[in-house]
């Protein structure tokens, strides 16, 4: 370029930026030397000043409806483009007003109000979010740090916004007595909803209306409904639940963070309650993968009278530690060791070392948990058809050191409350009922089926955990409930250090499991949990 054209453009930008954003001619003239070379790129955090100015620039774009001048302001132009671009493209949203709050430090609160417009029909859009300014590394430029969710809290890598007909009609989601259940009474049954109307909405008779939407398009999940420019006509989806079950539900898992419960109907299967009280939204109540801790010591004490090595009044003896393939277990601190323990003083104090002990005694071999648990208990199989996406555990014929900890509820065992809830509900009944949150008449679903338990096998499994939570383990959370009570509680360790809390329980025609990440013991979060929705039930 030659000398002359340089000057002039530069001084048109500098005097364009004057009368406009003085932020961004700053960064221009400041990135040029006095004889047109490069300057020392700035580095350390932005001021005040940069922070403010860069967060107005970009929201001055972003109202404009600029949504490639918007992304320059972004330290990663690319990825901010498209969805910026979006917001009045696809999503049809116009009359931007942003209102950024006070700073803090580098974060900018703001408010977002405009309008969604779609063939005629129109919508006010009003939600708060937040932003970052960083310094970029290569320009030194203060630039807003990246992120879908600046646009939108509920946004994450991949997804876009989209205004159009919805996908699905509407349903209105009813319990199993008739009363509506909506995500505005109910909070954490929202994705257990969207997944319900994605599925059945088809079915349930509605009509769709139009809709803002996220789309997930890197994940596949349904849409996540933002704001209805339109209604359709909903048609009604009657579910298993139990409204009263539920409230308990969502109000016991309130009180500790990153916790899930499930409560199930023993004698038909039907999935009563739900709830989730977890920072990612994610359903881990039905999907999560972690060890069950000592709950599965249902199953393994189950492999152990059906394989003949012991029974509930026989021999179990819980010394302070075992070896197994010379890896040491040990029990939880203050457990006193008792040589002449029987299976059933063993279960309802959870000692470890007594299961560890006992697991290679003939004719057990490496696949013979797994066998009891998919063939008398359902699990593992994939097989599960719950009427939303779920997870059906996971227990893996394993050798080594892992033979014994799967035993215990470690090693490479996977569950969740869905899947524990079922297992104290065949313990219960002797009977493998597969549970399900929508009539399998609805969609001709074929469930799952195994041949459960010997009569004289789920008899002793049952007092077993009766013993447990009157005089065991679970006493201290399950002795104000009343009628025909068992429980079995668990602590799940993570990562050498951390504690998942585990519980379940049973109470007349009910059982339920909790989990809390980070709960600690199992009678410290979900053991609470697990009592308040069975008092419910």
């Amino acid at each position: 370029m030659r000398k002359g054209v340089k000057a002039a453009v530069v001084g048109s930008v500098f005097a364009a930026m004057i009368g406009g954003a003085g932020y961004g001619a700053f960064n221009f003239v400041s990135a040029l030397s006095d004889d047109g070379g490069q300057s020392e790129v700035k580095s350390g955090p932005p001021s005040d000043d940069e922070v403010r100015e860069t967060a107005q620039a970009f929201f001055t774009a972003w109202e404009q409806g600029d949504g490639a001048k918007a992304a320059e302001y972004t330290d990663n132009a690319g990825a901010a483009r498209p969805l910026l671009a979006s917001f009045g493209q696809t999503a049809h949203i116009a009359d931007v007003k942003i209102t950024p709050g006070a700073a803090k430090g580098e974060t900018v609160p703001f408010s977002v109000r405009a309008t969604v417009s779609y063939e005629g029909e129109s919508k006010k859009l009003a939600y708060d979010s937040k932003l970052s300014v960083v310094r970029g590394v290569t320009t030194g430029r203060a630039l807003v740090d990246w992120k879908p969710s600046v646009v939108h809290p509920q946004l994450k890598d991949g997804d876009t916004l989209v205004t159009g007909e919805s996908e699905q009609a509407p349903i209105e989601a009813v319990d199993r007595d008739g009363t509506v259940l909506s995500k505005e009474e109910y909070p954490s049954l929202g994705p257990v909803l969207d997944e319900l109307r994605a599925k059945y909405g088809d079915t349930a008779g509605g009509t769709p209306g139009v809709e803002l939407t996220i789309q997930h398009t890197a994940t596949g999940a349904p849409d996540t409904p933002l704001l209805t420019v339109t209604e359709g006509e909903a048609g009604e989806l009657r579910t298993t639940l139990s409204a009263s079950v539920q409230a308990a539900a969502e109000k016991a898992v309130e009180k500790y963070d990153e916790s899930s419960v499930v409560a199930v109907k023993p004698s038909t299967g039907e999935v009563l309650a739900v709830a989730n009280n977890r920072a990612d939204g994610f359903n881990a109540a039905f999907q999560g993968r972690v060890a069950p801790g000592s709950t599965m010591k249902i199953i393994t004490a189950a492999m152990l009278i059906d394989n003949g090595v012991t029974s509930m009044n026989g021999p179990a003896p819980c010394p302070n530690t075992a070896v197994w393939q010379s890896q040491t277990f040990e029990n939880l601190t203050g457990l006193e060791p008792n040589e002449g323990a029987t299976l059933a003083n063993s279960f309802l104090r959870s000692c470890n070392t007594a299961f560890i002990k006992l697991v290679d005694e003939q004719p057990l071999t490496d696949a013979s948990l797994t066998a009891e648990a998919e063939e008398r208990f359902g699990l593992g199989r994939d097989d599960w058809k719950t009427g939303i996406v779920s997870f059906d555990g996971s227990v893996p014929a394993s050798g080594g050191p892992d033979r014994a900890a799967n035993a215990i509820g470690q090693g490479q065992v996977q569950m969740n409350p869905l899947n524990m809830a079922s297992v104290t509900a065949t313990a219960m009944t002797g009977t493998f009922r597969q549970p399900y949150l929508v009539s399998p008449e609805l969609d001709d679903r074929e469930l799952a089926q195994a041949k459960g338990l010997d009569p004289n096998t789920a008899s002793q499994l049952k007092q077993m955990m009766r013993l447990t939570a009157t005089q065991g383990t679970g006493a201290p959370v399950m002795n104000k409930l009343g009628g025909d009570i068992g429980a079995k509680t668990g602590t799940a360790e993570v990562d050498g250090s951390d504690l998942n809390s585990w519980f379940t329980g049973f109470r007349d025609d009910v059982a339920a499991a909790a989990m809390t990440e980070g709960g600690g013991h199992g009678g410290d979060a979900a053991g609470p949990i697990v009592a308040s929705v069975l008092a419910a039930g």
